[in-house]
């Protein structure tokens, strides 16, 4: 289910948390300046030949070098970082901080006996001092930088996200969901510092936050619908529309199977009567959960069918109606009069627009077709099991924000789930 779509965002995830991996904050080397001891300074005779230091420090610092304890110096580093509760990076970074610092400690405070042994140049002006910082200090705040400045640039993100739109029309996403998700990462990723081991987990984070907010829409409770008819001594007349061939009787039958095993009493209006033995399968699938049906023969008024269903569930104490209705093109007139014929007459309190998820981006319009002439209160998609795009139901949510009641995900009448944006979520970025 869904595996373009789960494809395309876990690509997404791997090129942007690998894209930060190589992001790197660049130093500029810093210069440091030897500073000398007072005293020796004043012993140096005036107009004395210039000689180099730096033909004797190699030499010398190559010696101390021997001298040094790494290991116990690493591990006072270590102890003192976690006291502060930094992050700390694997050991080979540790390894290579320490070294440097050693390093550039070692240059900057030669020993004090080598110094004597060199014959210092003439000192005209003396530098000001500069604070000095322990070792242990300068490595903390080396291996902090390191760790928590790495940041992505909008130059890192738009080559991963040029052809994103692309690959989310592929797996049928509308240009407007392609477009928002991109900005949504954009927003949450350029110039924000992500830790080094994180990388990935933002990226997730962040996108998980965009779908969420896409899917997001009103939630609607069918059995507070039935709930509040039955306040009025009436039953629930629920009335199901959508193009042919989307699933509509079946989806009907699950509904009521659905309802009938929660404690109603569902009955079936059978109005499509326009379609060849259209009224013949919702009967069958009605015998099959055993819930009776209304029907008259073929061709009759669907508006009369439906008419005749409600007022048999008020004679037979029913308390909720199911209305099938035909399958309808736009570029039929009389179909398109009859759907608003239906609605002015029954007074349905929900309007449930079936759509197939197998579609693609076209059910952008079919719901547009429909919500001009009945108003859409609800959507429920068919074949969601088989379908390996999914991106047509992100493009719904986004664009009309209804509620999404259930999801049809199979052939039998219990393969009908509810709709959650979370859990559907979790299905495409599993």
């Amino acid at each position: 289910m869904f595996g373009l779509l789960k494809k395309k965002f876990s690509q997404l995830v791997e090129n942007i948390s690998k894209k930060t991996k190589e992001t790197e904050v660049k130093e500029e080397p810093k210069k440091e300046i030897i500073e000398q001891p007072e005293e020796i300074i004043e012993t140096v005779p005036e107009k004395v030949e210039e000689v180099k230091i730096e033909e004797k420090i190699p030499e010398i610092i190559e010696k101390k070098m021997e001298e040094v304890e790494k290991e116990a110096v690493k591990e006072e580093i270590i102890e003192e970082i976690k006291e502060e509760k930094i992050e700390l990076p694997e050991e080979k970074e540790i390894e290579k901080v320490v070294e440097e610092v050693v390093e550039v400690e070692k240059i900057v405070e030669p020993p004090k006996e080598v110094i004597e042994e060199i014959k210092l140049p003439e000192i005209v002006k003396e530098e000001p001092k500069k604070e000095k910082k322990s070792w242990i200090t300068k490595i903390k705040e080396k291996i902090v930088k390191t760790v928590a400045e790495k940041k992505l640039t909008e130059d890192d993100l738009n080559p991963i996200l040029m052809n994103l739109s692309e690959d989310l029309i592929e797996a049928d996403v509308s240009y407007e969901v392609a477009e928002k998700i991109k900005s949504d990462l954009k927003n949450s990723l350029v110039e924000k510092e992500i830790r080094r081991g994180k990388e990935k987990e933002v990226v997730f984070e962040a996108l998980r936050k965009s779908l969420l907010d896409i899917l997001t829409v009103p939630k609607l409770d069918i059995e507070e619908v039935i709930k509040k008819s039955k306040s009025e001594n009436r039953p629930a007349v629920i009335l199901f529309f959508g193009m042919n061939g989307v699933g509509k009787s079946l989806n009907i039958s699950k509904l009521a199977k659905l309802l009938k095993d929660k404690g109603h009493k569902p009955i079936l209006a059978a109005g499509d009567t326009y379609r060849a033995a259209g009224d013949v399968q919702l009967e069958m699938y009605a015998e099959k959960i055993d819930i009776p049906v209304i029907k008259h023969q073929r061709g009759a008024d669907s508006c009369a069918v439906i008419f005749d269903a409600r007022k048999a569930a008020e004679a037979r104490g029913h308390n909720v109606v199911l209305g099938d209705t035909s399958g309808r093109m736009h570029t039929k007139k009389d179909l398109m009069d009859e759907l608003v014929k239906i609605v002015r007459v029954n007074k349905p309190d929900l309007k449930i627009l079936v759509l197939d998820s197998l579609s693609g981006s076209d059910v952008v319009q079919q719901f547009k077709f429909f919500d001009e002439i009945i108003k859409v209160d609800a959507v429920i998609f068919s074949k969601v099991d088989v379908n390996e795009k999914g991106g047509n139901i992100l493009s719904i949510c986004h664009s009309f924000k209804r509620p999404i009641l259930f999801l049809g995900t199979g052939q039998d009448f219990d393969n009908i789930i509810e709709y959650s944006p979370e859990s559907f979520l979790n299905t495409l970025l599993s």
